[in-house]
């Protein structure tokens, strides 16, 4: 499915596929939501609703709507429309990816350190910044962050090693 753009060939994934995609996936965390609040009680306790009574029904919510997109994407006439271009998709993935590692970072090495290389990285990589501003907005941003909410509104943030050996 390749389109002439400019001189360049594209192409990418179809709006069906993806829209089909993203409702399986949809269904996928619908039942394992349903399963949870099966598993802890949905039923009406002697101090009212069980933990599991709210995620019940909006998993059923979400279930039917997805299975509701799921055919509609499976039931239109197919067409070629691109969901989007593969270059495109690799912009996305360029901001997708970075910030997962960060999420999953932060209990590795906490939130204030995790947040330094992910602006540092962004800022370089992305924004073709100087290393001057890189420096000073990816160690300055933290270190605001760390003042508002672990000095001024005493709400703890997750920490990594270099926090817990300098007793913050």
């Amino acid at each position: 499915m390749a389109k002439k753009s400019k001189g360049a060939a594209v192409g990418g994934p179809a709006h069906r596929s993806v829209e089909a995609g993203v409702a399986i996936f949809a269904v996928v965390l619908a039942l394992i939501t349903i399963g949870g609040a099966l598993a802890v009680g949905i039923d009406w306790g002697a101090e009212g609703p069980k933990a599991g009574f709210f995620p019940f029904y909006v998993g059923l919510f979400i279930l039917g709507s997805s299975l509701i997109n799921l055919w509609h994407a499976l039931r239109d006439n197919p067409s070629d429309k691109l969901f989007a271009e593969w270059i495109q998709l690799r912009q996305v993935m360029s901001v997708v990816i970075p910030t997962t590692i960060y999420v999953f970072l932060i209990s590795w090495i906490g939130i204030y350190i995790a947040s330094l290389l992910l602006i540092a990285l962004f800022m370089r990589w992305l924004g073709k910044y100087g290393w001057g501003y890189v420096v000073a907005v990816a160690a300055g941003t933290p270190l605001v962050i760390f003042i508002v909410f672990e000095k001024w509104f005493l709400v703890p943030l997750p920490k990594g090693p270099l926090e817990e050996f300098l007793g913050l």
